[in-house]
């Protein structure tokens, strides 16, 4: 039975393992300083503001306007299909900025090229399919 501490393989593994943690130790004591930074503020801003509650303070503030009647309203559903279509849309530009980066290097022309013309032939089908469900009239 050999020894441990005299073993070479040992001594390198260990100081490899301590490499290994101590860059897990930066990660964990800037984690610790944001959890810090985070609290500090928070009870300055606890212990600076001014407390002193009134009933218009306690109401609900809806833009501005006193709140009347009910809590609950009808929204029409074509907001939110909007809203939703802005966000296809937003992706897309998203992905539109990298391919034009890699469209530019050399050898990935044709290749992205198509790629390209199949993402926005998705998007195009589900942009005709929205037309034609009446998604996109405005009533």
């Amino acid at each position: 039975m050999r020894e441990t501490l005299g073993d070479p393989s040992f001594a390198a593994a260990s100081v490899v393992a301590a490499g290994y943690f101590r860059s897990y130790s930066v990660v964990g004591l800037l984690a610790l300083i944001g959890v810090l930074f985070v609290a500090v503020a928070f009870g300055a801003g606890r212990l600076l503001r001014p407390v002193v509650p009134t009933p218009e303070k306690l109401l609900t503030y809806e833009c501005g306007v006193d709140p009347v009647g009910e809590g609950w309203a009808h929204t029409q559903v074509r907001y939110y299909v909007y809203a939703f279509l802005y966000v296809i849309f937003a992706v897309d530009s998203i992905f539109l900025f990298p391919w034009a980066t890699v469209f530019a290097a050399p050898g990935y022309g044709a290749t992205t090229l198509v790629e390209m013309f199949i993402f926005l032939g998705f998007l195009a089908v589900g942009l005709l399919y929205a037309y034609k469900k009446g998604v996109l009239a405005w009533t």
